[in-house]
């Protein structure tokens, strides 16, 4: 995570804060407030276009995407984050009546960056596993073109599938979609990280 902790608080807490700031947004872990940094150009197009591609494919069905705005709550872990973007398929469940915070993504995708990818792969992939909704998460990198895609086995485990070359298409059969890799970098500048 790119910040120090803050004090303690209880999740509810954290909400209320998250619900009334307007200048910096938090992740909440188990009683931790992280402070999330900002995205870069690259970090913004990738999402735009994930969200765009899969937008026009879900339309006329029951599956609704969800930029980084939208909050998911992982009861189970006591967290409180925001993905990139997340779809859910089927019936939303909203925390509350403020309809702001959900707990059942189907697919979740992070963009990487220094800062995130070993949150990312690691103990916010961990988190993520609690919610018994989830199916598939996608990782993407925003400095090379590079997919990976982890999907939800009917035992639990989970099968990992890497794509990097701009012909190849990301399945994602859990909503009956495709994700085209040259799409999801059109007009992204890969340069590598500073």
């Amino acid at each position: 995570m790119p910040a120090a902790p803050q004090p303690r608080l209880s999740f509810d807490d954290w909400l209320a804060m998250e619900r009334t700031a307007t200048d910096q947004r938090s992740e909440y872990v188990a009683g931790e407030v992280f402070a999330m940094a900002g995205g870069t150009e690259e970090h913004n197009l990738i999402v735009l276009n994930v969200g765009a591609e899969l937008r026009n494919q879900l339309k006329g069905r029951p599956c609704r995407v969800y930029p980084s705005d939208m909050k998911v709550h992982i009861v189970p872990a006591d967290v409180g984050t925001y993905p990139d973007l997340m779809v859910i398929c089927g019936e939303r469940q909203f925390h509350d009546g403020r309809r702001d915070l959900v707990t059942n993504p189907t697919l979740i995708v992070e963009v990487l960056s220094d800062s995130t990818e070993a949150y990312d792969r690691g103990d916010k992939f961990r988190h993520y596993r609690h919610l018994q909704s989830l199916q598939a998460y996608l990782l993407l990198s925003q400095y090379r073109m590079q997919a990976e895609l982890f999907l939800r086995q009917p035992d639990g485990t989970w099968s990992l599938s890497s794509y990097q070359d701009p012909s190849e298409s990301i399945p994602l059969r859990v909503i009956e979609a495709e994700l085209s890799l040259a799409e999801v970098y059109d007009k992204v500048e890969l340069s590598g990280p500073e």
